[in-house]
């Protein structure tokens, strides 16, 4: 459709209730894979999303194979329509990424995603924390973080760098408050996650080893299509190479920025944001900018999957 096409898939937060019912209720591919994953993971997801218990929804180990799963079920329906140039995916969505360049096949994907989800959920530490700093430039994120780590002792890192003016940072709460409390002064705002654990820190080093030991069990394939990786924000062409890479991913910060920036200037200028709440598609808005010939649009349900031609004409 367009040879200037990046498809993007967003992770964790994106949920929302309901999500992917109608088109699984419309395109039996798609009922499957939430079947497929409800058996892989012995979690009842349709019950959790389609009838919106929010705290549930929230848990780790139930978010990364249902939202994996809504990702992959629009991929599924309007693949045939789509020629991407690239693809990329947020954190958990990188791994819809993967499926759609068939570097792993559906059923790998969504038993790794049961896993890193369970993995992730039980990895949960009073001590570990996470908080979105809002309206500061990155110096400004990294300056913080350095007067952290040295009067608390504590690591912490930049985990997400998500837009020019929104950057995630994880690592001990102590560190963690301490950025928070210098954030204000600055005229910036930060606000804690409700998430369990500091994602994409030292935090998730077991976790991510377990995880790792289970990815060599796999046959990571060439990718058909170019993946823009989080941990190094490039395409790479060899299949067993982007497994060792993706081993990294769980504690590796993600370069968000520096992944859209990269698929501008391979010559991407459509973004297509395949997912709920259209959070990405915002992102990218941010990071481009009012560069020329920048289209940006996000499909989440069956409604606007049918339109996806009109949305990017």
């Amino acid at each position: 459709m367009h040879d200037d096409l990046s498809i993007i898939f967003p992770g964790q937060g994106s949920q929302e209730p309901g999500m992917g019912r109608d088109l699984a209720e419309h395109w039996p591919g798609a009922m499957e894979l939430w079947k497929k994953a409800e058996r892989l993971s012995g979690l009842p997801l349709r019950e959790i999303y389609w009838d919106g218990d929010e705290k549930a929804m929230a848990a780790t180990r139930n978010l990364q194979p249902a939202l994996t799963v809504v990702n992959m079920g629009l991929w599924g329906f309007l693949n045939a329509q789509l020629r991407p140039a690239g693809v990329a995916g947020h954190s958990l969505g990188e791994f819809a990424a993967l499926c759609a360049a068939a570097v792993l096949s559906v059923d790998q994907t969504l038993e790794l995603v049961c896993l890193r989800g369970r993995l992730m959920d039980e990895a949960a530490s009073q001590d570990g924390r996470m908080a979105a700093i809002l309206k500061l430039e990155q110096g400004q994120v990294e300056s913080l973080i350095a007067t952290a780590a040295d009067q608390t002792g504590q690591a912490i890192r930049i985990a997400n760098f998500n837009t020019p003016a929104q950057f995630v940072v994880s690592g001990h709460a102590q560190a963690v408050d301490h950025v928070c409390a210098g954030v204000k002064p600055l005229k910036g705002r930060a606000v804690v996650l409700p998430v369990s654990n500091a994602f994409h820190s030292p935090s998730m080093n077991e976790a991510g080893a377990e995880l790792a030991r289970y990815m060599d069990r796999m046959d990571w394939r060439d990718p058909r299509i170019p993946v823009y990786l989080n941990v190094t924000a490039r395409p790479e062409p060899s299949g067993p190479a982007m497994r060792d890479i993706m081993k990294q991913q769980m504690t590796s910060s993600v370069h968000w920025i520096q992944t859209i920036q990269n698929q501008f200037a391979d010559g991407m200028r459509t973004f297509l944001e395949l997912g709920p709440r259209g959070v990405l598609s915002r992102m990218v808005g941010q990071i481009l900018g009012d560069r020329d010939g920048v289209r940006v649009a996000s499909v989440g349900t069956l409604e606007q999957a049918a339109k996806v031609e009109e949305l990017l004409s």
